[in-house]
């Protein structure tokens, strides 16, 4: 009976010492929560070489502007808008540093709006965005802004407020 006993002990220390050395084992494996599994990142609007409009810009009435800008994201992008509407009283969303000169202001009378949605592909990580945009002869000139968002596959979004003008 005791050499029983003495077996069973020396098994279940051998059964204790595997089933610590697992716990061990598990533990000391990284979690896969780094950047490339977890999108904790909003994307990013890159305004900057060869961006189109930028803070300031003008646009005609009566011709077509080319939008165009590059986002990016930690692992996928989505979808992004634009929407242009007036400013003539003065309002305020830019999200930049550099104000711009504003006419005085007016009450609206044929006003140019343009909101648009965008897919990107699926997958991307960055993309450069262009559109051709045009802007009717017919509408009001004057201060407008330009809001760009971005948003990822997730939902994290970005925005960028510019003031513009449409002259002449």
């Amino acid at each position: 009976m005791k050499k029983t006993k003495i077996r069973y002990m020396k098994s279940f220390k051998k059964l204790c010492l595997f089933i610590i050395l697992g716990i061990f084992s598990f533990s000391g494996c990284k979690k896969d929560n780094d950047e490339t599994t977890v999108d904790n990142h909003a994307p990013v609007i890159d305004l900057t070489g060869d961006a189109f409009p930028v803070q300031c810009s003008t646009l005609k009435r009566g011709g077509s502007f080319t939008f165009k800008t590059k986002f990016s994201d930690n692992i996928e992008l989505g979808t992004y808008s634009i929407d242009i509407h007036h400013n003539f009283d003065h309002h305020t969303h830019s999200t930049e540093f550099e104000e711009c000169e504003l006419q005085p202001k007016k009450e609206p009378v044929k006003p140019f709006l343009f909101i648009k949605s965008y897919d990107i592909p699926s997958g991307q990580k960055n993309y450069e965005a262009v559109q051709q945009i045009e802007v009717s002869a017919d509408i009001d000139p004057g201060d407008y802004h330009f809001m760009i968002s971005i948003s990822d596959h997730v939902g994290w979004s970005t925005i960028k407020g510019l003031s513009i003008q449409i002259v002449e």
